[in-house]
């Protein structure tokens, strides 16, 4: 164990996770690499992958796996039943439930599981009604309701969010001719069977 400068204040690191003092860290099941910030609560059960970013007022439940690379913003609470794939972005405040019938003192025996694809950016204030899956590299835009399942790629928002469009791996909107769609990063896509799928990602394809 040892202390490192961080930002502003000392941080610790132990077995190459760094931990903010005012942290609380119950788990021992965290890669190296994540950066864990003040006031952030992790329960003993909860799997945290590396080189993920646990940023201020952030709560982890026990019955949690957060995958590789992922980044969480300030103020948000991972509850019981997420799973959360690598390279996901989850933005300040948005909100996850587990329960479709939330009473006092009343708990069920499991909670309701909700995924959390592959390269998922969920924007700011979103709120995630428990028991659905957002597809991989899907994009949720800030202040949205998501109550349904969102396709792989798919740009939503709104109240309900609805499908606005698709959008590439590096985030930018995509334009379909012909059932076709070429990034100007260079990364290629097609609809089959009704769905976004990658082709390839040579940029002189």
């Amino acid at each position: 164990m040892k202390e490192e400068k961080g930002m502003k204040e000392e941080y610790i690191e132990i077995d190459g996770v760094y931990i903010h003092p005012k942290a609380i860290v119950e788990s021992k099941k965290i890669g190296e690499g994540t950066r864990i910030w003040a006031f952030v609560h992790i329960l003993p059960g909860a799997v945290v992958g590396k080189n993920c970013n646990i940023c201020d007022q952030t709560f982890i439940e026990n019955d949690v796996i957060i995958g590789d690379n992922v980044t969480i913003k300030s103020g948000v609470q991972i509850w019981d039943g997420l799973r959360i794939e690598d390279n996901v972005f989850i933005g300040p405040n948005a909100t996850f439930t587990n329960d479709l019938r939330p009473r006092s003192k009343v708990y069920p025996g499991e909670f309701i599981k909700t995924y959390v694809k592959e390269g998922v950016s969920v924007g700011a204030n979103a709120t995630i009604i428990c028991g659905i899956t957002i597809g991989r590299w899907a994009m949720i835009g800030a202040g949205s309701v998501v109550t349904r399942d969102v396709p792989d790629y798919a740009l939503v928002y709104g109240n309900p969010a609805k499908i606005k469009g698709y959008v590439c791996k590096c985030g930018k909107k995509l334009d379909f001719k012909d059932g076709k769609a070429k990034c100007e990063c260079g990364n290629i896509y097609e609809i089959k069977d009704n769905k976004v799928v990658e082709v390839t990602d040579d940029k002189n394809g």
